[in-house]
C-alpha cells in the first residue's frame, strides 16, 4: 500500500499544490485545513478533506484514529510578514503552539518524517547573495522567527525521537498548475497583483521604491514557480532515509519589480499602468535564494526557471479561473 501523508494547509496555495503533486506520484493524502484562507475547491478529489484546526489537539489525535498516517508535510501556518510586525503573538504564539500540537501527537502516533514548509525571511540582512544554507540565520519579523523555533524544535526532536525532518527555505512561490492558482483575500503577492491590473481588476501597481542599488532601481527578489516548490517537497520526503536535512530554494536568479511587471505585460497582451511610491521600511535591495546544495544532493531542477514561464502559467490559471476558486461570473 502506498504511504499515507498528511498534508496541513492542503487547501492553500502551496499545500494544494503539494496534494496534487503527490497524488499524482502515487500517495495516499489526508488534507487537514481550517479553511481561514484555504479553499475546498482546491483540495484534488482523490485526496481525504479533514475540516480541523491545528489549535484543537482533539482534532489532531481524531484524525490519526481515523488514518494510518506515516508521513507529515506541514503548511498550514499564518504567512503575512508585516502582519506578524503588528500582531506578534498570532504568530510567536499560533505558528509555534499549532505546530507543537501537530508534532507532539505525531511523536506519539509514531510518525518518523516530516517536511517543513519554512521560509527564506530566517535572513534578514544576508551577508551574500544568492543565499545559501550557512547564512547566519537572523530573522527578518516574528513570522521568520515562528519558523526558526520550529525548525528547532525539528533538530532535537530528531536527537530524541528519531522524528526525520527536511525544512525548506523558500521565498516567493509563484505560478500555477492547470487546474490550481494563487486565490488570496486579501491578495499581498506581486505576480497576481500585477496580473489583476491587466484583468482590469485595479488600475495601477505601485512599485515601492525605484532608487534602491539594482540594475534598474526596483527590488529584486526570487520566484520559484509552484510545481517545482511542489517537486523539492516530495523529493526532501524522499530522501529522509537518509537522514534530516536543510535546503534552501530558490530560482537561482532575481528578478526585479520592473521585470515582473514588463513580463507581465508581454504575456497578457496589455499595458500595466504604474506609479512609484516611496520605499518600505524594511525592504532589502536584493533577496535571492541558493539552491546548489538540492540540486546537488537530491537532483532537484527547476522545470519552470524563466520569469516568463512562471508568469505565464498565472495568467493561464487567472484567464481560466476569473474569480479563483469562487463561483461568481465574471465578464473579464
Amino acid at each position: 500500500m502506498p504511504d499515507t501523508i498528511l498534508v496541513t494547509g492542503g487547501a492553500g496555495y502551496i499545500g494544494s499544490v503539494a496534494v496534487e503533486r503527490l497524488i499524482e506520484a502515487g500517495y495516499d493524502v489526508v488534507v487537514l485545513d481550517n479553511l481561514s484562507m484555504g479553499h475546498r475547491a482546491a483540495v484534488h478529489p482523490a485526496a481525504t478533506f479533514v475540516e480541523g484546526d491545528l489549535a484543537d489537539r482533539q482534532a489532531i489525535e481524531s484524525l490519526f484514529d481515523a488514518h494510518p498516517v506515516q508521513a507529515i508535510m506541514h503548511f498550514a501556518s499564518k504567512t503575512l510578514v508585516g502582519e506578524s510586525m503588528q500582531q506578534p503573538f498570532l504568530y510567536l504564539g499560533d505558528n509555534v503552539v499549532n505546530g507543537v500540537n501537530l508534532l507532539s501527537v505525531a511523536v506519539q502516533r509514531g510518525v518518523r518524517k516530516f517536511i517543513l514548509s519554512s521560509t527564506a525571511n530566517l535572513f534578514d540582512q544576508p551577508s551574500r547573495i544568492p543565499i545559501d544554507e550557512n547564512e547566519a540565520i537572523v530573522p527578518g519579523s516574528p513570522y521568520g522567527e515562528s519558523k526558526y523555533i520550529l525548525e528547532r524544535i525539528l533538530s532535537w526532536l530528531d536527537r530524541t525521537c528519531g522524528l526525520r525532518y527536511a525544512a525548506l527555505r523558500y521565498f516567493n512561490a509563484a505560478g500555477a498548475t492547470e487546474q490550481r492558482g494563487e486565490d488570496h483575500d486579501p491578495e499581498t503577492h506581486l505576480i497576481p497583483l500585477v496580473l489583476q491590473v491587466a484583468q482590469g481588476k485595479r488600475d495601477k501597481i505601485t512599485v515601492f521604491g525605484d532608487d534602491y542599488p539594482t540594475p534598474d532601481g526596483t527590488c529584486v527578489r526570487d520566484y520559484i514557480h509552484i510545481a517545482d516548490l511542489a517537486d523539492a517537497h516530495i523529493l526532501a520526503l524522499q530522501s529522509l532515509d537518509k537522514g534530516s536535512c536543510t535546503f534552501n530554494l530558490g530560482n537561482g536568479a532575481g528578478f526585479s519589480v520592473r521585470q515582473v511587471i514588463q513580463t507581465a505585460s508581454e504575456v497578457s497582451g496589455c499595458e500595466i499602468p504604474f506609479q512609484v511610491g516611496p520605499r518600505r521600511a524594511g525592504d532589502p535591495p536584493e533577496l535571492v535564494a541558493s539552491s546548489d546544495a538540492i540540486t546537488r544532493q537530491l537532483g532537484w531542477q527547476p522545470n519552470y526557471p524563466t520569469l516568463r514561464q512562471i508568469v505565464q502559467t498565472a495568467w493561464d490559471w487567472h484567464q481560466a479561473h476569473p474569480e479563483g476558486y469562487g463561483d461568481r461570473s465574471s465578464d473579464c
